[in-house]
């Protein structure tokens, strides 16, 4: 019973760490400056899943994020020729380069996601009802 417990705990974390990459995608998307002030858009985070669970030794089972990594999809470009990050000079003079953060595709991985942690919270909820089932039969 704990075994199912601590995958579904293990689920529960790695989802909560894929929605909170996906929001802050979401809060950056219009970011084109970066931390130093230079032209350079918010490059979009990705969260990878690995099998197993580092604090229980990789082969427990279980589900961890294993790393967060930038996608490198090229940035677009919008025109907008009075932007203050526009580009100066050039074939792409007057282009603004924005961020690769795709509103629709964070939403719909926001969705994917809060769905697979509610079913890890059935799952964890059916566990305690199935355990508490068996000890009433024993008692």
């Amino acid at each position: 019973m704990y075994g199912a417990l601590d995958v579904s705990t293990s689920a529960l974390r790695a989802y909560r760490t894929q929605l909170d990459v996906i929001a802050g995608n979401i809060a950056m998307k219009d970011v084109t400056r970066d931390e130093d002030g230079n032209p350079n858009p918010y490059r979009r985070r990705v969260s990878l899943f690995a099998a197993g669970d580092p604090s229980k030794g990789n082969h427990a089972p279980g589900v961890h994020v294993e790393s967060i990594v930038e996608d490198t999809t090229p940035f677009p470009l919008r025109w907008d020729p009075s932007h203050v990050d526009a580009i100066k000079q050039g074939p792409k003079q007057g282009y603004v380069r924005t961020s690769n953060v795709d509103t629709h595709t964070e939403m719909v991985n926001a969705i994917t996601a809060s769905r697979a942690y509610e079913a890890n919270v059935t799952v964890m909820e059916m566990t305690k009802r199935m355990a508490s089932t068996t000890l009433r039969l024993i008692a």
